[in-house]
């Protein structure tokens, strides 16, 4: 887990062609998907050293980068950005498309105590990645009922809970009985909860794969 970004990085073409075209940056110009999650966190899509600049205008201190350390163009200016005007960009890896791993919760977690806040979390497109960090953010800190905190994975977001990436929905939908008994979410987590088990249950529908892998190209 990769938590603080180097200073800067040399913003030229190429990593706007990147951010612009490869990264779809196009589609997020006037798109932002960004909501608040609680008092002091936000969530977002990938943002622009533009809106990074709005946010820490707004007062955001921290900004943290689900899409895990990459090298692409994308990645650097928004470290320049956030370098710029006084942000702190923590790089912190989630999966979208795989039932979360036990070392991942437990490090989310340690995330969430040692930001400094108000904090702004994002992914690419800001559905589904943004909303399981959401969701453990509400359950974890805000302690939050898991059925409330799962809703941060909707639709409206334009998180597809038929794709693959509903394994995210299935993984908290697993904990719900166990929350009814009184289990807390990290008992449940250490001695009940099994990835692999809860992948092998879990089917799609093909039109559901095919809208967010193929035409919306998520990650």
């Amino acid at each position: 887990m990769s938590f603080v970004a180097p200073a800067g990085s040399r913003r030229g073409l190429v990593d706007w062609t990147e951010l612009i075209l490869k990264d779809h940056g196009f589609l997020r110009l006037y798109w932002h998907n960004e909501h608040e999650i609680a008092p002091g966190m936000w969530r977002s899509n990938q943002p622009s050293p533009a809106r990074i600049k709005k946010a820490a205008g707004r007062g955001i201190k921290t900004i943290i980068n689900l899409r895990g350390p990459r090298t692409d163009g994308g990645w650097r200016l928004e470290a320049e950005a956030c370098a710029n005007y006084g942000l702190t960009l923590m790089d912190f890896t989630v999966r979208s498309r795989a039932a979360p791993d036990k070392k991942m919760l437990h490090e989310a977690k340690a995330l969430f105590t040692e930001i400094q806040f108000p904090a702004m979390m994002h992914c690419k497109s800001g559905a589904d990645r943004a909303g399981l960090m959401g969701a453990l953010y509400l359950l974890i800190v805000e302690k939050k009922p898991a059925r409330e905190a799962a809703k941060q994975l909707a639709w409206k977001y334009g998180h597809v809970k038929q794709a693959k990436t509903g394994l995210l929905d299935a993984f908290f939908t697993a904990y719900f009985p166990y929350e009814d008994k009184g289990m807390s979410f990290f008992d449940w987590v250490d001695n009940v909860y099994e990835p692999d088990l809860l992948t092998q249950g879990f089917k799609t529908k093909g039109w559901a794969v095919r809208l967010t892998d193929s035409i919306l190209r998520r990650e």
